[in-house]
């Protein structure tokens, strides 16, 4: 008997005969697409790397069911998954929807038995990845992600919490350790060596990926910065925030897939964000149709760069100096002006 056979007995892949079954008896799904099934529709969406994502519609809505593979939908049952994940997602969504609701899909339904969780059909939305190479604005996109990142890392830090409850939160996330170690492989380890999934243009980046594996002060600073990553439980991270997690309009911005969210080091999620505009912005010349067409682009994401740290840091920032609740920096020790100051 394998793994996923001991730890969830009753699990199986949903399809397209068993989906419409499954969210019919779920009442506010029900409410949400329409009383009537006669009236739903069924599609899979089959663009995820991870797992089964379905959408129904009905005469009232939509919702989104995605369900947890035991493995690697973009590699195969050769590279093993926790269907565990799906338990963290709806954690880590749940966690943050105490905060930030308006910037998450709305969940509706958790099935711990089938590692499926329901969610709002995010719409006209489109992946913010799909969009920065369309050369679509996003007015919001810098403000509404400073805010995310801002309330979910510091509502979930000692900054803010006692010691016994962020304690036990963490204890609840440290059992995510699978997908951690992709993480802890892929980003911090497996570019600086031989590594089966690694992948470059060759002959011609040939030397480049030998000088990565060569160059002793880069793998240095990597390790450290990999350090920081296991050992530094600063707060809840979604783990995984680049421009796939992001689902956006020019109005509206949605942070989706956190289920390689732990405790980690908060500017992992911070440098993820900046790190994927960055990206965006290196990439614009290659979706030019004529030189120089995608200049104002490259400058907007610049531009969002910088308003994104900032929006960030200022609302950080306020959100201490309003709620200096938890067991670091205790606000007992700082209630004398000079002591405050020290702070600055």
């Amino acid at each position: 008997m394998n793994k996923t056979s001991d730890t969830f007995p009753e699990y199986r892949p949903l399809d397209e005969n068993s989906v419409i079954s499954f969210v019919g008896q779920i009442q506010p799904v029900r409410e949400a697409l329409g009383a009537n099934p006669e009236t739903w529709r069924m599609r899979e969406v089959g663009d995820g790397n991870l797992n089964l994502v379905f959408i129904v519609t009905g005469e009232k809505g939509a919702v989104v069911i995605k369900q947890a593979l035991p493995y690697l939908r973009c590699v195969g049952e050769a590279w093993a998954l926790p269907l565990e994940r799906a338990y963290f997602e709806n954690e880590a969504l749940s966690e943050a929807a105490k905060f930030v609701p308006h910037l998450l899909p709305k969940l509706y339904h958790y099935d711990a038995k089938l590692a499926a969780i329901v969610m709002e059909f995010l719409s006209p939305h489109i992946i913010l990845r799909k969009g920065f190479i369309q050369g679509i604005r996003y007015p919001r996109l810098a403000g509404d992600i400073a805010e995310f990142m801002a309330q979910t890392l510091f509502k979930t830090s000692d900054l803010y919490l006692d010691a016994a409850t962020k304690k036990a939160r963490m204890a609840i996330f440290c059992r995510n350790t699978e997908l951690c170690k992709i993480t802890e492989d892929l980003v911090f380890t497996d570019p600086y060596r031989i590594a089966k999934l690694n992948r470059w243009t060759t002959p011609q980046l040939d030397d480049i990926a030998l000088q990565f594996r060569q160059d002793g002060p880069l793998k240095t600073a990597a390790q450290r910065l990999k350090l920081k990553f296991l050992t530094s439980a600063e707060a809840l991270i979604h783990g995984d925030l680049h421009s796939g997690s992001i689902m956006a309009t020019p109005e509206d911005t949605r942070v989706i897939d956190p289920e390689f969210a732990f405790y980690g080091p908060m500017g992992f999620d911070v440098g993820a964000v900046i790190g994927n505009l960055l990206l965006a912005f290196l990439s614009q010349e290659g979706h030019e149709s004529s030189p120089g067409q995608r200049k104002e682009y490259r400058a907007w994401l610049l531009q969002t760069v910088e308003e994104t740290w900032n929006r960030f840091e200022q609302r950080f920032l306020e959100l201490w100096h309003e709620n200096a609740t938890g067991d670091a920096y205790h606000a007992s020790l700082f209630a004398d002006p000079v002591s405050l100051e020290a702070l600055a």
